[in-house]
């Protein structure tokens, strides 16, 4: 038997073992969670925050045909509700309703439309935790992150409707005496807004913050894993007086709703969070009517860690940039680059922190990892690790699943990774760190680029101008230097590459969801 069928069976055994050992109580804990999760559904019932129905016109439908899906708590695979299950002819009345509405709502001035964003950010947090624990229980994050979120979601609504207020347009000499050059910002349309499940809030704020606040109306697909956040928002926004058709929700048959969206002449806009592959569906459907697109896409984040790095700074960021959400973020710390001189030592802290986070159930206050969103995300996972250890790469902690059964995974670093690796080339999207040795600045710059994603990027160093020349030289639309979390309302968001098109938040948000006109007024003399 050779060394890496040796190995695999051990591996096999062991998930046996570990399976067999924790059996009694996976059973106690899936009982505990079952509880607790009654409870959370019980307190956003109690709310009036569970809605299972699209909601189109600014009236809660089911699907015409009557179908439903399946939403599923991933760290017990309960069902927590069955929701509408729409397809092109829901999506095609969202859009009509949303066009109609576009004619009242980009003609109210933007005073008023930051009134009612205003009212929609302050619904958000007095519901502050009715939506963590929603979010919890579909997505499955810690509720420490959830609450996270939702602060960040709603700082998205606050921003914006502060930005509805800072439209300017432009006067331009003119040419000739007798004429005036006039520029105005214009909002778009219609805006066809589709939504990952990572931050079932959060990406739907940051896309339809913006749009609203410039005069756009929205039919949101968020992802048929959560869609009952992106409910609940909606429910708000219509109790703060967004109005009816303005924000319409449509959920269920992917294909079917994103066909809609991109061959309709009256959708004048697409805005997609999401894989790579979708986007390019996405951009190449938009191309036969000629709408605007912005796709924030996947990423392979570098962290670069110096050998004159604060060690105890880049363990903290590093693990920031890589746990969070269990791994599950676009701009999530891919691939961790240390220089040779402080390899071990940065490996030894490094794993000491992952070792401390704690798995289990997002509803238990002890919890820093959740599960991962599904089966096929362990299988990836999986896939990725194997790849790497029948390579050469050595796991240093973790490297299975975790005992809690379910799509839980260990928090897993791996040593010596290279780049012929599956964890170098793609995204893992999970609680796994590549550790990767490098020997000079040039090679890690290069490292970090030799890939066709270009979203985020981290490093730790204490040289101001290694900073400076390593932050111009990376190829990325985001650079966290000494911080490993970055986002934020204010700064624009996005990527470059194949990361995708446009920015999200900041005031560079609001452009794309406007158009320029020029006028140009003759005869005045």
């Amino acid at each position: 038997m050779s060394m890496t069928m040796r190995r695999a069976a051990a591996l096999g055994a062991r998930h046996i073992l570990a399976s067999s050992a924790a059996s009694s109580r996976l059973t106690s804990r899936r009982h505990m969670g079952s509880v607790n999760a009654a409870a959370a559904m019980e307190k956003i019932r109690a709310a009036g925050l569970l809605r299972t129905q699209g909601l189109i016109g600014g009236k809660w439908v089911d699907a015409y045909d009557g179908k439903t899906l399946e939403v599923q708590n991933p760290a017990t695979g309960e069902v927590l509700a069955n929701v509408a299950c729409m397809g092109n002819r829901e999506t095609s009345d969202a859009i009509a309703s949303a066009n109609t509405t576009f004619y009242s709502w980009s003609k109210l001035t933007a005073s008023e439309r930051s009134k009612a964003l205003r009212k929609w950010h302050d619904l958000l947090i007095s519901h502050k935790e009715e939506l963590a624990l929603l979010m919890t229980l579909e997505q499955g994050k810690p509720m420490k992150e959830a609450l996270g979120e939702v602060n960040y979601g709603a700082s998205f609504i606050e921003y914006f409707a502060e930005e509805a207020k800072r439209v300017y347009g432009d006067i331009i000499p003119p040419t000739l005496a007798d004429r005036r050059i006039l520029v105005l910002k214009q909002p778009i349309g219609v805006v066809g807004a589709i939504t990952p499940w990572n931050f079932p809030l959060a990406m739907i704020t940051r896309k339809v913050g913006p749009a609203l606040a410039c005069g756009c109306t929205v039919v949101v697909k968020p992802s048929e894993f959560t869609p009952l956040t992106a409910l609940a928002a909606a429910d708000l926004a219509l109790q703060a007086g967004i109005p009816a058709g303005a924000l319409n929700v449509v959920m269920g048959n992917a294909p079917e709703i994103g066909d809609a969206l991109t061959q309709s002449t009256q959708v004048r806009k697409i805005t997609f969070t999401g894989s790579t592959a979708v986007g390019k569906k996405l951009m190449a459907g938009s191309a036969n009517t000629v709408k605007k697109v912005s796709l924030e896409l996947g990423g392979n984040a570098p962290c670069i860690v110096f050998d004159d790095a604060d060690i105890e700074v880049a363990v903290k960021g590093s693990l920031a940039a890589k746990f969070r959400n269990s791994g599950q973020t676009c701009v999530c710390a891919n691939r961790i680059l240390v220089q040779e001189g402080i390899y071990e030592k940065f490996a030894s802290a490094f794993v000491k922190a992952v070792q401390s986070l704690q798995v289990g159930n997002g509803l238990e206050e002890s919890t820093s990892q959740g599960p991962l969103i599904n089966e096929a995300a362990v299988q990836k996972v999986e896939k990725f690790v194997d790849d790497a250890t029948s390579k050469g790469a050595n796991i240093i902690l973790g490297g299975k699943r975790h005992s809690l059964g379910m799509s839980f995974y260990e928090p897993t670093v791996v040593g010596n990774v290279s780049s012929d690796m599956l964890l170098f080339r793609e995204e893992v999207f999970g609680p796994v760190a590549p550790l990767i040795p490098f020997k000079t600045e040039e090679e890690a710059i290069q490292l970090a680029n030799d890939t066709n994603a270009g979203l985020a990027a981290y490093m730790f160093t204490k040289s101001i101008p290694r900073s400076w020349r390593v932050s111009e030289a990376l190829e990325y639309g985001l650079v966290g230097v000494n911080e490993g979390l970055i986002s934020t309302e204010v700064a624009p968001f996005g990527g470059v590459k194949q990361s995708g098109l446009g920015r999200e938040g900041s005031k560079y948000g609001m452009d794309d969801y406007l158009e320029i006109k020029y006028v140009c007024m003759g005869n005045l003399s």
